[in-house]
């Protein structure tokens, strides 16, 4: 499943603004790309996938990211403890 996420992931504009937000950061676009890169292919992220989303949870980042499962379009990034 990881493959097929990582293949098909994409992003609005608004989503860069939102997971700032969400983690406290200030990422360029690309590095909010690698990152949510890192989390699906890491192989200790678990993947689950509840109604129309998927939520990939990495406990070593602290962090959760929600992807469409229909679009593979990223929606967000929370912080986990």
């Amino acid at each position: 499943m990881n493959k097929e996420v990582l293949k098909n992931l994409c992003y609005t504009d608004l989503v860069y603004t939102r997971i700032n937000k969400k983690l406290g950061a200030e990422l360029s676009k690309k590095e909010i790309e690698l990152l949510i890169y890192d989390i699906v292919k890491d192989n200790s992220s678990t993947i689950i996938k509840k109604g129309k989303n998927y939520y990939i949870k990495n406990i070593k980042k602290h962090i959760q990211v929600t992807v469409n499962s229909n679009n593979y379009r990223v929606i967000t990034a929370d912080k986990i403890l």
